[in-house]
């Protein structure tokens, strides 16, 4: 995982309102997909300082947050009343605000000037539910919107994208309706609750589609101190909930959550290099050993490392058993990498056949967009699922004689299932570039493959 935090900070800086408001701080997520950008989706925001959580759903991407210094506790027992942030956000000349009223109450909506003006009023009474506002703006960049209520008053910040003057200059807000569903406004009652003091960690998930419409996603975490601009880096695939990622032996690996499977998205990168030719020591060892292709400890960092079967079982041949992966994860029974095809398309007829199979796109759905060299299945990797399996090539035999073959073209991995009726091989999985199906094979198990870890 990544941080992708913007360098530049934006002009707003943190806001004292002159009004005797909490000291704010605006969030603003963007989302980018291979360099160019995407629209998000939602973005999913977890204090783990505090343990709270609150969801952002389009077209709203700026989250305002209201934060506590320490000295005194947020009281949320008199909150009655629920202020969405307007959409959009930024806006050009309208925009729109919602408002939930847990009973019938007297409220004011005052809108002022970034200097404090009055600018624009509107006060009534009305029933609970929800409820929906226009705002029509002059040529200010900047508005802040204040809802007062009998118990709480609450404010927001609209930014105008343009400084076309609408109405001749003056600004204007319109009653709506009374809604029964207010679009961007699912996520307010966990606002009004989303604690935030100064200083607390924050973990960022944002959702979009790719360019080629597969769901994607991407993780940030910050402890903000100022307003601050934050940019995703969309990848295919949904990760995990709660564990958008793990630490292991100092190594970070995100998640992907297919179906109710709970994968690493990377290839298993851990131990101590030795040389392709020699056979590793296999049980009773507290030493992990790997191979890297072509003996070079980049292309483990890019591929992933390669592992006999006997090391990736470290200690325990029994089917599912943990190996070489870490606390709460272990290597993928035969009839686990059978449901993750089926969750990409696979037949269950022909889950069993052995040899190349499937009809369905499935190998392109499993395949990381990028990394294969010289693709010429009769579709491009589309990764849909998530699973971003990645061409690290395999160490294979001649003899006593290991070598290395084909990254780029191939990524192989191993079950912890062996291969009935033989101690000496065991079942796998593979993907080549020159098809669009997926390879169920078995291997003798000095060979070297790739691993996955699936979440126990």
């Amino acid at each position: 995982m990544k941080t992708k935090v913007l360098l530049s900070i934006l002009a707003l800086g943190i806001i004292v309102s002159a009004f005797g408001q909490k000291p704010t701080m605006y969030l603003i997520f963007k989302a980018e997909y291979i360099g160019q950008y995407v629209p998000l989706d939602s973005i999913f925001i977890e204090n783990l300082t505090r343990g709270v959580d609150t969801t952002l759903y389009a077209p709203d991407t700026i989250l305002s947050l209201e934060y506590n210094t320490g000295i005194e506790d947020i009281n949320l027992s008199k909150n009655i009343f629920s202020l969405s942030q307007n959409y959009p956000n930024p806006f050009k000349e309208k925009t729109t605000v919602n408002l939930y009223l847990q009973e019938k109450e007297h409220i004011k909506i005052t809108i002022r000037d970034i200097i404090g003006r009055k600018v624009a009023q509107y006060e009534n009474t009305l029933n609970q539910g929800n409820h929906s506002f226009k705002f029509y703006s002059g040529n200010e960049k900047f508005y802040l919107l204040t809802v007062t209520g009998k118990y709480a008053s609450k404010t927001i910040k609209m930014l105008n994208a343009n400084d076309n003057i609408t109405y001749k200059g003056k600004c204007k807000i319109v009653y709506n309706k009374n809604v029964d569903n207010v679009i961007g406004f699912k996520s307010q009652n966990a606002i009004n609750s989303f604690v935030f003091y100064f200083r607390d960690e924050l973990r960022y998930t944002g959702y979009a589609k790719t360019i080629n419409e597969v769901n994607g996603s991407d993780v940030i975490e910050d402890a903000p101190m100022h307003t601050k601009a934050y940019k995703f880096e969309i990848a295919e695939g949904i990760s995990c909930p709660g564990i958008p990622y793990i630490t292991y032996e100092g190594q970070i690996y995100n998640t992907a959550l297919i179906g109710d499977q709970c994968w690493l998205k990377e290839n298993l990168n851990v131990g101590i290099r030795i040389d392709g030719s020699q056979n590793m020591s296999n049980f009773g060892v507290d030493i992990i050993e790997k191979y890297c292709f072509d003996d070079n400890e980049a292309n483990c960092d890019e591929y992933g490392a390669l592992y006999q079967w006997g090391e990736v079982m470290k200690y325990s041949s029994q089917e599912g058993a943990q190996g070489i992966c870490p606390d709460g994860w272990h290597i993928p029974t035969e009839s686990e990498w059978q449901q993750l095809e089926m969750q990409v398309g696979m037949p269950l007829c022909i889950i069993e056949w052995p040899g190349w199979r499937g009809n369905n796109n499935e190998g392109n759905k499993l395949k990381s967009v990028s990394g294969w060299i010289n693709n010429t299945g009769p579709s491009n990797p589309i990764n849909s699922s998530g699973f971003t399996g990645t061409p690290g090539g395999a160490r294979l035999l001649d003899g006593s004689f290991g070598f290395f073959f084909d990254p780029g073209n191939y990524g192989n991995w191993w079950s912890s299932s062996e291969y009935p009726g033989s101690n000496s091989e065991a079942m796998y999985r593979g993907l080549a570039s020159f098809t669009d199906e997926v390879y169920r094979g078995h291997a003798d198990k000095p060979f070297g493959l790739s691993v996955r870890c699936l979440k126990d």
